[in-house]
């Protein structure tokens, strides 16, 4: 972080523009580990959202159609929570009424054939995935 402070600050605007969310297991999971990171999201944590109703159904549909979805043994896994949150975004009328925003999931993971990984259930669910390079040039970030 102290490197690229630019890229930090930029994503803060994007935070307080409320441009830029994620869903609160992906607080959890990251603050499993005590580091700059997980120190920096604590301190960013009006991006994160909670659990709803909705995004419980959407993560047992994920869930009961791509069972390895998660590791049986992390009780924090992020992922379809965060996919549930764009998709509950996406499809509710009353939060795009006024708003002409796409949902959209940056990864660094990538889709590599039929794995099950989050670009992959993404397509699925009609939830756009990009990287964080892709991702600086839709913001036209220069550094």
């Amino acid at each position: 972080m102290d490197i690229f402070k630019g890229f930090w600050k930029k994503l803060e605007e994007l935070i307080n523009k409320g441009m830029l969310i994620s869903h609160v297991q992906v607080l959890y999971e990251i603050s499993k580990q005590d580091d700059e990171l997980a120190d920096w999201l604590k301190n960013h944590r009006k991006m994160f959202y909670n659990v709803t109703p909705k995004q419980v159904e959407i993560v047992t549909a994920i869930l009961k159609k791509y069972p390895s979805f998660v590791k049986v043994d992390n009780q924090f896994d992020a992922d379809p929570w965060l996919i549930a949150l764009a998709k509950e975004l996406q499809d509710d009328p009353q939060k795009n009424l006024m708003l002409d925003i796409k949902r959209l999931i940056v990864t660094e993971e990538t889709l590599r054939g039929n794995k099950i990984k989050i670009p992959f259930v993404c397509h699925e669910f009609g939830i756009e995935c990009i990287n964080r390079f892709e991702m600086m040039r839709k913001e036209g970030w220069e550094f």
